[in-house]
């Protein structure tokens, strides 16, 4: 499904990348330097917006999801990896379609101070949904991922150089300014 939507992305002008979680430690059991995470965390820092994507398995988003979301911090050397960033969220079934991955996912992305889209997708039987080449066969979860590429690009673009407007905050303009009084003030000392 992420390959589908890359190739929607390139279509409207956007340059997807991949990040392949395998081989990516457990969170806390890596040091931070292990070079899956170092490459999750330039991806993350590079990219304008992105997409998350993942099967539903026993009610809630893949745990190699979650341990993705968990290795991106809110703050990477003074650079917050995804603040301001947009997000589409889209999840895949093998049964009946539910929304657990979408809104579990949703959650994360308000957590990690994402614009998360208002459209999302939820595949159910997926396994009947693609051709022997891989591609989505025409139907109506097709046409609702490509809604959702459509959208993420849209707002990616009306985004585009408005985050650190948008994701200016009273209270971190605060933090950072008693902090810097209290190291005048101890400098002056």
């Amino acid at each position: 499904m992420v390959q589908e939507a890359a190739r929607l992305l390139e279509s409207f002008g956007a340059e997807p990348r991949f990040f392949d979680p395998s081989g990516l430690p457990l969170p806390d059991d890596a040091p931070a330097e292990h070079p899956k995470v170092q490459e999750l965390r330039a991806l993350s820092v590079w990219s304008e917006g992105q997409v998350w994507c993942s099967p539903e398995r026993h009610g809630a988003m893949a745990g190699i999801m979650k341990a993705q979301i968990d290795w991106i911090p809110l703050d990477l050397d003074g650079v917050r990896p995804t603040q301001g960033k947009t997000l589409a969220v889209m999840q895949v079934n093998g049964g009946s379609q539910s929304f657990n991955a979408v809104n579990q996912m949703r959650v994360l992305g308000r957590w990690m101070r994402m614009l998360t889209i208002p459209n999302q997708s939820s595949v159910a039987k997926v396994y009947e949904q693609f051709d022997d080449l891989g591609r989505m066969k025409p139907s109506p979860f097709y046409d609702r991922v490509v809604d959702v590429m459509e959208e993420l690009v849209k707002f990616t673009l009306l985004t585009r150089g408005l985050a650190p407007y948008l994701t200016n905050r009273y209270s971190e303009r605060k933090e950072a300014a008693e902090k810097l009084s209290a190291r005048v003030a101890q400098s002056a000392m």
